[in-house]
């Protein structure tokens, strides 16, 4: 399957992924201004969100973003990931760590990691809203858990939008192929912590040589704090960012510092207009 994506402009290709709360339209406030920079954009929705339909079987997410960049004539690229977008980013690193000129994580999830007692507490809450039919208390769940204090009403709404169409088209996927389990989505923001044993050949980020940056915010939870300082350790190049003003999804909470972030930080890596 190739993914629902936007490309546009010239230069280094530069690839946005998406958090597990929302799709491809997150990354509005950042498109036109890193188009503009010299970049060749491309953003994806994944599979259940916006428009790429919802797989209930298996399926690699990884090669996802590989058939998506091949498709694109696209060689190498630099990686922007939020949450489960920022986790993929990482699998997609390791698998093939010369495709990759650079690495922005945005409180990231990491491959293997186990999630800590309160995210699989405000797991089952979700889970037991979704479960309820209550499909409203569950998208308000996401957007207060998710967002920090300077998220707009427009923000809120628009993640609102987002996560709730994201829910439809997974558990609309779900009932159709009938599953023997309760209906639930297979990639929120809990997940981004989760999955994927550490030990997997493929999960291995040592070989990740491309500069990274790893950014966590102080209202989020712990788990995604902890990764980002983990990050600067487990990633040869890489380094940390705390943001004290920031939620969980700083690209839409402060818009405009975040691109500034991402600009000056692929500048510095050198995957520059020129570059």
């Amino acid at each position: 399957m190739t993914l629902s994506h936007d490309a546009a402009g010239s230069g280094p290709a530069l690839l946005l992924l998406h958090s597990g709360v929302c799709d491809r339209r997150m990354w509005d406030p950042q498109w036109e201004a890193l188009e503009a920079a010299g970049y060749r954009v491309v953003r994806a929705d994944l599979r259940g969100f916006g428009e790429t339909p919802a797989e209930t079987g298996d399926y690699d997410p990884v090669a996802d973003v590989w058939e998506l960049l091949d498709s694109l004539g696209i060689e190498r690229a630099a990686l922007v990931g939020a949450s489960y977008g920022g986790k993929l980013a990482l699998a997609a690193a390791a698998r093939h760590p010369e495709r990759v000129t650079a690495l922005a994580l945005l409180a990231s999830g990491l491959p293997g990691r186990a999630p800590s007692a309160e995210l699989r507490a405000w797991g089952a809450r979700e889970d037991a809203l979704l479960e309820a039919d209550d499909l409203e208390g569950a998208v308000a769940l996401n957007v207060d858990t998710w967002l920090g204090p300077d998220a707009t009403p427009g923000t809120r709404a628009a993640v609102a939008d987002m996560q709730r169409h994201a829910f439809r088209v997974q558990l609309a996927a779900e009932a159709a192929a009938e599953t023997a389990e309760p209906p639930r989505p297979g990639a929120n923001e809990a997940d981004a912590a989760q999955e994927t044993p550490p030990t997997a050949p493929e999960f291995d980020l040592s070989g990740i040589a491309a500069p990274a940056l790893a950014v966590a915010g102080a209202h989020d939870f712990a788990d995604y704090r902890e990764i980002a300082v983990a990050l600067a350790d487990l990633l040869p190049n890489a380094r940390h960012l705390a943001l004290d003003w920031a939620g969980h999804l700083p690209s839409l909470e402060r818009p405009e510092e975040v691109t500034a972030l991402l600009l000056d930080f692929l500048t510095g890596a050198g995957v520059a207009k020129d570059g």
